[in-house]
Order: C-alpha cells, then sequence, then structure tokens
C-alpha cells in the first residue's frame, strides 16, 4: 500500500510493547500488504533462547509456534529489543533477527524493509529504524511515530477476514513387519495432498455470509486454473482497481461483503466481515460436489492401515479491495498448507498408537486486533497438564495475564450466525445494566468497577416467585453469571432448588432445606460457590451498616485485584455491590447497588430510573441511611482463580 515511507503507524500502545519490561525480543507485527505506510499491529514475545541469551533467539522454535499462532494476512515485519547498551547497535540485532525469522517462515518479500527497533529496561522512549532487507548499513531513522487514536477502524473498516474449513481423512497403508516407515508414508502422502490443494482442477466455493436478513447472499466457485501462485497480492490489488468490469477471478473481496457494517469501538473487531471459503471435490468442472482432497496409496502386500485425520480450520486478513482469487492462492492454500504440516508432524509419530485429536480454534484476546490461532489437542481434557502449559506458554508470548482463563475453548471465536442466535435465546438475562446510569457525584473520585460482564438476576426471574426471601439467592446467580461469563466454569447458573442441594450435600443444612423459602446469607453463599466452583472467598464482618464507608478503600482494592462482584447481607435484605466510588482526601464515597429486589420486567430504562441499579450514598443529601445503623453486615469477596 503506498504513504509516506518515513511514517510509522503503531496501532498498540506503547506500553504494550514494552510490556513485562524485561530483557528480550518482541516480534512486531503488520500487514504491510494491506495497511498503509509501514505499521505495526501488534507484538508477539520471543519466548525461546538458545541458552537463556535473550539476544540469541531459538528461531527453530520460534518459527513453528508463529506459524500456527499468526494468520495469513498479518507477518512480522521487524523486531524491538529490549536491552541495555546503544540503541541503534541493538536496533540492528532487532532487524537482523526479524529477517531470519521471516526466513524461517518463508514470508514472501513484496516490500524491501524491516523495522528495527530499540528501548533500554529504564526508559519509555523506543526508538525506531528502517532498514533494507538487503542491506543492513542502509538505514534511516524512522523519527515520524503516529500512535493511532482508534485503530481498529483503520484495521477493520478496510480489511475482512477469510475462513476455511477442510476435513482430511488420509488412508496410510505400511507392509505388516515394517512400520518404521509410517512417518514417511505419511509425509509422501502429505506431500500428494498439498499438491491436489494447487491442483487445476480443484475448485473453491466463495461465499458471503449472511448477516442481515435485507441482504442476499453472494456465491461464486473458482477453479485452481483460476489461481495464479506466482503472482503477487499487490499485482491483484492494482487489476482490480484499475478494471471496470472484472473477470470472475478478478472480483474484489469488498463484493462479498456486508454492505451495512458498522465500526463502532470496542465492537469493530467483532463486527469484521468473514468470508466463508469452501473447498470442492471437482474432478469435472461438470461435476461439483462437497469434499476434501483424497491421498490413497495402495500396497502390494498385506499391510496395516492407520487414518490420519485432519480437521483444517485457517482464518486470513485481507484487503477488501485484494481479489478473493488472489486471496485463495496467496493467503489461504498457503495457510492450509502451513497447519497440514503442522498437524503431520504432531501426529504421525503416534499414527500406530492413540495419536492427538488435534483442533483449531480462533480467539481475539482483549488488547490485540487481529485474531489469533491455536492447535489444542482434545484427548485428555482442557486441564491436562501439557494443554495448561500450551495455554500459559500462549499467554506469556502474547503479554495476557496469568490469572485469566482467555484462550479456553469457550473463549473461542464463533462464525456460526445461527449458533449464535441460539446461544442469544439461551442467555435472555440482562447484562451489565450499570454501563447505563450516571456518575456518583463523588468530586474527584476514583471509581473502582467489577471487571466483565454478568447477568442481572432478580425477583419473580424465570417464574420463580421468590419475593421476600429471595435475595441473596438471586444475589448469588448474578455472581455464578459472572464466573460463567468470564469462563471460570461451563455449569449452569444453579437454580434456588439447586443452591439449596449443594447446602444439603455439605452437611449445612438438613434435607427439609430443599424446597423451602427459608434464607440464606453470605456464609452460605460462600460454601455454593466453594462447592459448585471451587471458588474460595473472603468475608468482611461489621457490627454496623454505618462501617460500611470504613471499608470502601478495602473494597476498592477488591475490584481492582479480583473485580468479581460482591454480595451484601444485612438483616434480612441481600444486594451485590458492582463498584465502588471514592476520594481517598475526604473519605466521600458512593457504592454502586444492582438491588434484586427488583419485580418488573427486563426493562433497562424502567431499572436504571427506578434506582434497582445506581449509586448509593450511606445517608443521602436529605440524611437517610441506605445502609441500616442497627443490623450486622457481612460482605462476601469471592476471589479470582488464579488460572489459564
Amino acid at each position: 500500500m503506498g504513504g509516506d515511507g518515513n511514517l510509522l503507524r503503531v496501532l498498540c500502545s506503547r506500553r504494550t510493547l514494552l510490556s513485562p519490561r524485561e530483557n528480550g525480543l518482541r516480534w512486531l507485527i503488520g500487514a504491510p500488504l494491506f495497511l498503509p505506510s509501514f505499521n505495526v499491529v501488534s507484538s508477539f514475545r520471543c519466548i525461546h533462547y538458545l541458552h537463556g541469551d535473550p539476544c540469541s533467539p531459538d528461531f527453530t522454535h520460534e518459527a513453528d509456534d508463529i506459524r500456527t499462532l499468526l494468520i495469513r494476512g498479518f507477518d512480522i515485519v521487524g523486531a524491538l529489543l529490549i536491552n541495555d547498551g546503544d540503541l541503534e547497535f541493538n536496533a540492528r540485532k532487532a532487524a537482523e533477527a526479524s529477517c531470519m525469522i521471516r526466513n524461517y517462515l518463508s514470508v514472501n518479500a513484496e516490500h524491501q524493509y524491516v523495522i528495527g527497533a530499540a528501548a533500554d529496561l529504564s526508559s519509555d522512549t523506543i526508538q525506531f529504524f528502517k532498514y533494507e532487507m538487503e542491506n543492513f548499513k542502509h538505514v534511516e531513522s524512522l523519527r515520524t511515530i503516529l500512535f493511532e487514536t482508534n485503530p481498529e477502524k483503520l484495521v477493520w473498516e478496510k480489511g475482512c477476514l477469510i475462513r476455511c474449513e477442510l476435513a482430511l481423512k488420509v488412508p496410510i497403508y505400511a507392509p505388516e513387519k515394517i512400520t518404521s516407515d509410517m512417518e514417511d508414508l505419511c509425509s509422501s502422502l502429505t506431500d500428494l495432498t498439498i499438491a491436489e490443494l494447487k491442483d487445476p482442477s480443484a475448485a473453491f466455493l466463495v461465499e458471503r455470509p449472511t448477516v442481515n436478513s435485507d441482504e442476499t447472499s453472494a456465491s461464486i466457485v473458482l477453479h485452481g486454473s483460476d489461481l495464479d501462485f506466482g503472482r503477487s497480492i499487490s499485482e491483484n490489488l492494482s487489476s482490480t482497481n484499475n478494471q471496470k468490469e472484472p473477470d470472475i477471478k478478478d472480483l474484489a473481496c469488498f463484493q462479498f461483503c456486508s454492505k451495512n457494517q458498522s465500526f463502532s469501538f470496542p465492537s469493530a473487531q467483532e463486527n469484521a466481515d468473514v468470508i466463508r471459503v469452501t473447498m470442492l471435490s471437482n474432478r469435472s468442472r461438470n461435476i461439483i460436489k462437497a469434499g476434501a482432497p483424497v491421498a490413497k496409496y495402495f500396497p502390494a502386500e498385506p499391510a496395516s492401515c492407520a487414518y490420519a485425520n485432519f480437521m483444517l480450520d485457517v482464518l486470513c486478513y485481507s484487503s477488501k479491495q485484494c481479489s478473493v482469487a488472489s486471496a485463495i492462492s496467496k493467503l489461504v492454500v498457503p495457510g492450509l498448507i502451513d497447519q497440514l504440516i503442522t498437524m503431520k508432524d504432531a501426529i504421525s509419530p503416534h499414527l500406530l498408537t492413540q495419536h492427538p485429536q488435534l483442533k483449531t480454534y480462533h480467539f481475539l484476546p482483549p488488547g490485540i486486533l487481529h485474531p489469533i490461532t491455536a492447535i489444542y489437542d482434545l484427548r485428555y481434557g482442557e486441564n491436562e497438564v501439557g494443554q495448561r502449559e500450551l495455554r500459559r506458554s500462549l499467554h506469556s508470548r502474547l503479554g495476557l495475564s496469568l490469572d485469566r482463563p482467555l484462550l479456553r475453548i469457550a473463549n473461542a471465536l464463533s462464525f456460526d450466525t445461527e449458533a449464535d442466535n441460539l446461544m442469544r435465546i439461551g442467555y435472555p438475562y440482562l447484562k451489565n445494566v450499570h454501563t447505563q446510569i450516571p456518575v456518583s457525584g463523588v468530586f474527584e473520585g476514583i471509581v473502582s468497577l467489577v471487571d466483565g460482564s454478568y447477568q442481572y438476576y432478580h425477583y419473580l426471574l424465570d417464574g420463580m416467585d421468590d419475593n421476600g426471601w429471595g435475595c441473596a439467592y438471586r444475589s448469588l446467580q448474578t455472581i455464578i453469571s459472572w464466573f460463567r461469563l468470564q469462563h471460570y466454569t461451563s455449569i449452569g447458573v444453579p437454580s434456588h432448588r439447586e443452591i439449596q442441594q449443594a447446602l444439603v450435600d455439605i452437611g449445612d443444612k438438613e434435607p427439609s432445606f430443599v424446597g423451602s423459602r427459608e434464607w440464606i446469607g453470605a456464609i452460605e453463599l460462600g460454601f455454593v460457590l466453594d462447592k459448585l466452583l471451587g471458588v474460595s472467598c473472603k468475608i468482611m464482618n461489621l457490627r454496623s451498616g454505618a462501617e460500611l464507608p470504613e471499608k470502601c478503600r478495602e473494597l476498592a482494592m477488591h475490584f481492582e485485584s479480583q473485580g468479581t462482584p460482591v454480595m451484601i447481607g444485612g438483616g434480612v435484605l441481600a444486594y451485590t455491590l458492582l463498584g465502588v466510588d471514592y476520594n481517598e482526601a475526604n473519605g466521600d464515597c458512593a457504592f454502586l447497588i444492582l438491588d434484586p429486589h427488583y419485580t418488573g420486567n427486563d426493562d433497562i430504562k424502567k431499572i436504571v430510573n427506578g434506582g434497582w441499579c445506581g449509586w448509593k450514598k450511606a445517608v443521602d443529601s436529605k440524611g437517610r441511611s441506605f445502609f441500616l445503623k442497627d443490623k450486622f453486615y457481612n460482605l462476601l469477596l469471592p476471589q479470582r482463580p488464579y488460572m489459564v
């Protein structure tokens, strides 16, 4: 793409590039073929080093990881080295490392420059340089650095995603007495399959997803002979821009994108267009049927047979101006080949045993503008040690917190519109009601809020008449919904009866308690969270509601460090606390209360205007106390599990 050759656009924050502040390399990720000028969209930490030297990457292991993780359309465009010493010298070492990793990844160098950047451990300053890949003596300092304020729009307004799924079942025959050749046979058949992906008789169905009911679907079939694996993407961009009546193979991606797309922050990534590509079995252009290429080998003597199952799922990023044929030949097919080889290498040593059950998932972690891809082995479940360590490694590489489940299967992106609709039907409750309320009125206060999404459970919900006795049950349901929506658990939000049964099961209540209308309090809620979710809780005891303002600093620390909703129980009433607004200088404070005593329908305006979710002062302007002075209060502070 064109643009000022000395302007560098950085689409991630300086803090993201430098965090964590420790010696080592950061691979700079960009989309030089599709975005204007030099650009850095994100960064991946280098985590494999030779002999622990932060200046000596283990390029083989790094390339293997990044080949899976980074979706096609994004490339390594440079590197940042955080280390003491001369910044320009370190920047050159970073640029040389980026060229080396690009060679390992076989990046098609349609651009001639790489970015070398350097920072030291004690400063927030980053110096960027531009190097010719063939001549590291030719260096220019990039002094015009633009940190974009709306990077989501830049990436997704003119870009789209292309997804291709392909199921392969490859039969592998080997002489019964010579099983040592299985890996070689698997490699040979993989090579045959790769050849079929590029075969002129291969066919690809390209479809536009139906996002809105008023849009008609669009689809074409491209054949292998329509693709040009030697032509560069930049040449295809030129052809789609210049032709008034393009041939079918020159149709651009934007012709398969939604015409009514919105790109308002923070949902631009989630609203991105996704073009679906399906590979068809097509031995004759007159007969097309869905299927995958099949590689076969028939032995001439008694042989054992093993099947290698490959469930390929490739996601790519492309400019909407790029031709679909170019995107398939330069992004989709190479992505399928990379993923096939990666899976083959994992499966082939175990063909005669229980080989890995590999499945591909795509994620959009917080703070990263583009999806990433991970391949998980499903044989032993998500909590198996190897899977936990893989997720921990991915968290480390992406700079994600090590105490939050951001890359579990439940976090994976869903591209099925019908499934998404079914999910919405299954979760009809109001979410995140507090985002609609005005400010608290505390002058120069610091607001600390619940971190993440929750659902609002209140009286009479789900046809359950619990008016007058079920407020603590409803607060517990809201808390458990938070753990569900943050993917700490997959269990359903329990009913009143299931909550009661859990207390009976642990011996806290008699069997007659099940089905009763007896109240429960903070202590019982803690028992249930431990029983059903394995979540531990802290209990804060107060002799009077008048003491709550004294605990505001401690509650603020809870929301900053744990971020979970808090249950407040006093007398016969229970509330859910979602945050505090606290002025440490003068002690003024307000409490963000979600009230489970609401009995109306789920009308957000009615809830907010009626004060069922809102900021409450311990004593309001008329001298009325929200928290009762003559009642004991217990606050339940659930602790966020430390897990990935």
